[in-house]
């Protein structure tokens, strides 16, 4: 049988924990459709914190102040998140050192990714750079350790950085998103045409993928 192609967009931020655990559950649902569906993905930049300042905030102070949690609140949260993630095979590590950071630069580089063919590559490496590793993803040191990671040219890479040559392309994407809505992630678009939003359980994904493949054969 000829597997069906299926583009995926997924809206999201490197620094997003609801963005690894829908992500990672989004697979598990691929990986069951593996003989159905072709799946291509695309990785589409939203910054939680655009204003966040180049050296970062404590993550639990941010939080707080976000969101008005309290000391027991943000443990409890790290502790539901670090299951959520266990439960999908993905690592979260989170310490009281632990800094929100600016995102814009990551998501520079993941842009330039794409015509290098090491997007998603690249995108799954800052996850977990950020969450698993203890690492500063607004850091040039660090983000061009992780382009070069996943077999990226760490001289180009640098030079996106310092260039910023791609800043306002993702912007613009940026601008886009913003314009259609879109105000928190992930946010998973299939084929332009069907859309999740938020971590959705792995049968909810399962359930839009059968979705699409009795829509295409009823087409």
């Amino acid at each position: 049988m000829q597997k069906l192609p299926l583009r995926i967009d997924i809206v999201s931020d490197v620094v997003c924990p609801w963005c690894v655990i829908g992500y990672y559950r989004l697979q598990q649902a691929l990986d069951n459709f593996d003989q159905a569906i072709d799946p291509t993905i695309n990785w589409l930049p939203f910054e939680l914190n655009p204003d966040m300042p180049s050296e970062g905030q404590n993550l639990r102070e941010h939080i707080a102040e976000k969101y008005g949690t309290s000391p027991e609140e943000s443990i409890a949260a790290r502790e539901r998140l670090t299951k959520l993630g266990a439960d999908v095979g993905f690592p979260f590590d989170y310490f009281d050192e632990m800094r929100m950071v600016n995102t814009f630069h990551a998501h520079q580089l993941l842009h330039w990714a794409v015509s290098e063919g090491k997007q998603h590559a690249l995108s799954l490496q800052l996850f977990a750079d950020f969450f698993s590793h203890r690492r500063d993803v607004s850091a040039f040191d660090i983000l061009i350790a992780a382009a070069e990671s996943v077999g990226l040219n760490s001289f180009a890479a640098r030079d996106v950085l310092a260039q910023q040559t791609y800043a306002n392309d993702v912007r613009q994407l940026e601008q886009g998103i913003a314009s259609k809505g879109v105000r928190g992630v992930p946010l998973f678009v299939f084929n332009a045409q069907y859309a999740l939003s938020g971590a959705q359980e792995v049968t909810t994904f399962e359930a839009q993928l059968q979705r699409i493949i009795d829509d295409k054969h009823t087409a």
